[in-house]
């Protein structure tokens, strides 16, 4: 133990207690392909196990941005790293990935084991959820990079797909259907714009809203959702034209990312009810409904594009995997996005 480190403000023997504390919640998440356990330099995962022709791994990276200063505020640590799972595993299924592993950087002024304990709590979680394996990660003690408890998460996940079964949008089609997936709030996204508004309106996070039945701050913490194992189970039988995950930009910027270049999509905002929250928040900060959909999920997290011919089986397999989804609109011909 270096007593001259400590006092430059990096505890080691804090960082030994970390590991030993996350040692159960990352053995949860061992399946098969993991190769030995945590505490080496790289994390291992055996390809060869799994019964993939022309395997195609697919990575993604993400963080979860300024939500982490709402769970500061409320010193509440242990679902923030479910929302950094879903952030990762929410992109790579976009392309019919399935998520296998998982690895996470948490920087921070001074390590709390316990709090560094609750946040991994919460990364367990989601990798569970999610089916993949937490197979490593970093803890960077970082004094006079971060002040007031603060500290940042990032995350990184590699998924795998047959060759053949990667979900491309260039097969998009006018008169493909979007299909709505339900979110569970703001997910992890609009965060500097909700913060604004909570500071400017003076919005206490303590306080019970009797629409949201919890507590404002209860409500902006409720983590992403994470859809890998629904939408897995819609392509193994449907064959999808596009998906979408619903994050920063909203409607606008990430559903024309899911398809063909010059076509366009048609949404229709009566097709399903948006939850108070946004509304709440439009009022509050005197936002225009139209830009909401340029900032937030409103309600869908992620969207899948199927066939007119696929969406009654499509909505069928989601109900059944405990999703609420709702047929939102529709691809057209017009280039850009119609929100009507």
């Amino acid at each position: 133990m270096s007593e001259s480190y400590k006092k430059a403000g990096v505890d080691l023997n804090s960082g030994y207690e970390v590991v030993k504390r996350i040692k159960s919640s990352v053995l949860k998440t061992k399946c098969l392909g993991v190769i030995g356990n945590i505490g080496g330099f790289g994390g291992l995962f055996d390809l060869s196990c799994l019964n993939y022709q022309e395997p195609v791994l697919v990575s993604g990276t993400d963080g979860v941005g300024t939500k982490l200063l709402i769970a500061t505020m409320m010193d509440k640590h242990d679902t923030i790293g479910i929302d950094l799972v879903a952030m990762c595993v929410n992109d790579v299924i976009t392309l019919g990935a399935k998520p296998l592993f998982f690895l996470d950087y948490i920087a921070l002024e001074s390590t709390i084991p316990e709090k560094v304990e609750r946040i991994v709590e919460g990364i367990s979680k989601g990798c569970i959820e999610a089916g993949c394996a937490l197979i490593g990660g970093e803890t960077a003690e970082m004094p006079g990079m971060y002040h007031n408890n603060h500290y940042d998460l990032a995350g990184f996940t590699v998924g795998i797909v047959e060759k053949s079964k990667i979900v491309n949008k260039d097969n998009t089609l006018p008169g493909d259907v979007l299909i709505g997936l339900k979110s569970c709030g703001f997910h992890a996204n609009g965060f500097s714009l909700i913060r604004k508004i909570i500071k400017e309106h003076k919005l206490v996070l303590d306080k019970y809203i009797d629409n949201l039945h919890m507590t404002l701050g209860e409500a902006l913490l409720i983590p992403t959702k994470i859809y890998v194992k629904s939408v897995l189970a819609v392509l193994q039988e449907v064959q999808v034209t596009s998906m979408v995950h619903i994050t920063g930009g909203g409607f606008d910027e990430n559903i024309m990312r899911g398809v063909k270049k010059g076509l366009g999509v048609e949404i229709k905002k009566n097709a399903y009810e948006v939850p108070y929250l946004f509304s709440m928040f439009e009022q509050i900060g005197n936002i225009t409904n139209r830009e909401l959909y340029n900032v937030f999920n409103m309600g869908i997290g992620f969207v899948l594009i199927v066939r007119p011919e696929d969406v009654s089986k499509t909505l069928t397999i989601l109900k059944n995997n405990n999703e609420e989804a709702y047929i939102i609109g529709k691809v057209t011909s017009n280039e850009g996005i119609n929100i009507i």
